[in-house]
């Protein structure tokens, strides 16, 4: 594993009572870049996601992050160091106001995540680092207001400000711009970018116009093995990608 890859896979499989969902992928990304895992529905990229989270276990081959092998390590260790997933669903606080949804991300770092009967005071220490993140996504104007409230576009990019409360090296975002108008699309689009400064982002992403827009590397699966991979010029002119997508060879 070179100096430049984060996350390696070799030969990585998951089968559930003998349906192969995941089929000896091999996947290298490179530190600092933007991997997309594209492919049609049932492709096996939700699954790969919950392997490298350990949301599932791998039925075989392995996964090394900087060079170390996590196959077996939990999802509470895997995210400790450093690897952070996104959902396809929104997942944050609806009745917690947008700092606060933020601020719990970083309590963390206090030691303090499960110390439900301390005062709300002692938590504001960290209001000006979650006020911090809020900027960096757009949301500064939004932190007094109730989650529920916010629009589906904003709520996404409070899920990622959130992620980035964690600390992550590695962000994994599963469908980040699914369910979203164009305007909503552009602004997470711009988001992504302004967030991959300085770290590593894998997304699984439908939407091949941000994939084209973000990717440095693109993945495509098909049937639970990779298909191609490489720049999206070179795999959008893929005669089997092509295939994969709209069921006819170029």
């Amino acid at each position: 594993m070179s100096d430049d890859t984060i996350l390696e896979t070799r030969d990585l499989v998951k089968e559930f009572k003998g349906f192969v969902a995941v089929n000896g992928v091999n996947l290298r990304v490179k530190r600092g870049s933007i991997h997309a895992l594209i492919g049609p529905n049932g492709a096996g990229k939700t699954t790969c996601f919950n392997l490298l989270t350990k949301f599932l276990e791998p039925t075989r081959g392995s996964i090394r992050f900087n060079g170390i092998d996590i196959t077996r390590e939990r999802p509470a260790e895997i995210a400790r160091r450093g690897i952070i997933r996104s959902f396809q669903i929104s997942a944050v606080f609806p009745h917690l106001s947008v700092l606060e949804n933020v601020r719990i991300g970083l309590q963390r770092r206090l030691g303090t995540s499960f110390h439900f009967w301390k005062p709300e005071k002692s938590l504001e220490q960290l209001n000006d680092r979650a006020m911090a993140l809020l900027e960096s996504v757009d949301l500064a104007p939004f932190a007094d207001s109730i989650t529920v409230e916010l629009p589906y576009g904003r709520k996404r990019a409070l899920e990622i400000a959130t992620t980035l409360a964690l600390d992550p090296e590695l962000m994994l975002l599963d469908e980040p711009t699914q369910g979203m108008g164009h305007e909503d699309v552009g602004r997470v689009v711009e988001l992504i970018r302004k967030v991959s400064a300085g770290r590593t982002i894998m997304m699984v992403e439908h939407n091949l116009n941000v994939v084209a827009d973000l990717s440095h590397t693109i993945t495509v699966l098909a049937r639970g093995a990779v298909l191609a991979e490489g720049p999206y010029a070179e795999v959008a002119k893929n005669p089997q990608v092509l295939e994969a997508y709209v069921g006819v060879a170029d």
